[in-house]
């Protein structure tokens, strides 16, 4: 591999990590207004009426965070695909389940369940709020964001959509991680050894925080 080539392969990992470690945070800061549902409808709604109508959340962080998701899928696929092109080997003769886990081998999958997952979720959520806003243009209603969350979990198979997809965004997240925080220069056996250890429980608190909310609204309504 040429100089050239191995620093455009490192930039390519760069943004890939970026753009993870952001999405990273989205989903922390998801994860905190979907548990206050469960704690108070009220305080949920007054949070979700803020983040639905603040002009800087509407007109700037939401297109970037749009971004960063369609970026950060293109260009996995990307690297996925030239990553298998630029092997000399045999797939077969490389023994990967001897030098790699399933997750790793396999994060093109995992990635593609959760690109499915946020495809339902645009289908539930964000259509919904642009029609509801920019198409019908209705009047806001500060109140409506919880009962429109809990009806979303009244079905059964949705919900069981919902847990499935978590499961593997967990499973995305164990091994991207340790991988962000390598490609972007964090090697010391110290610092690897610490973010491997808050990566795994980063991987598993929070998509299993967003299974708690989802179980919650379904069994406590009455179907």
């Amino acid at each position: 591999m040429s100089s050239a080539s191995f620093y455009k392969s490192i930039g390519y990992k760069i943004l890939m990590a970026l753009s993870g470690l952001f999405l990273m945070f989205f989903l922390l800061q998801h994860l905190t207004i979907n548990m206050m549902s469960v704690i108070s409808p009220e305080l949920f709604n007054e949070v979700s009426h803020f983040m639905g109508t603040n002009p800087l959340v509407q007109f700037l962080l939401q297109p970037v965070l749009i971004f960063a998701v369609v970026f950060h899928f293109v260009m996995g696929i990307f690297l996925e695909i030239r990553n298998r092109n630029s092997r000399t080997i045999k797939y077969a003769y490389n023994k990967p389940s001897t030098n790699s886990n399933w997750v790793s081998r396999n994060m093109i999958f995992s990635g593609l369940t959760v690109l499915a997952f946020l495809a339902l979720h645009f289908i539930d959520f964000w259509i919904p709020e642009i029609n509801y806003k920019y198409v019908a243009v209705l009047a806001e209603d500060p109140t409506r964001y919880f009962s429109e969350l809990q009806h979303k979990f009244t079905q059964l198979p949705r919900v069981i959509a919902y847990v499935i997809s978590f499961v593997f965004l967990s499973l995305h997240l164990l091994h991207g991680f340790q991988s962000s925080f390598q490609s972007v220069g964090v090697s010391g056996s110290k610092s690897r050894l610490k973010l491997h250890k808050f990566g795994n429980i980063f991987a598993v608190v929070i998509p299993l925080g967003f299974v708690f909310v989802a179980l919650f609204h379904y069994l406590t309504q009455s179907h």
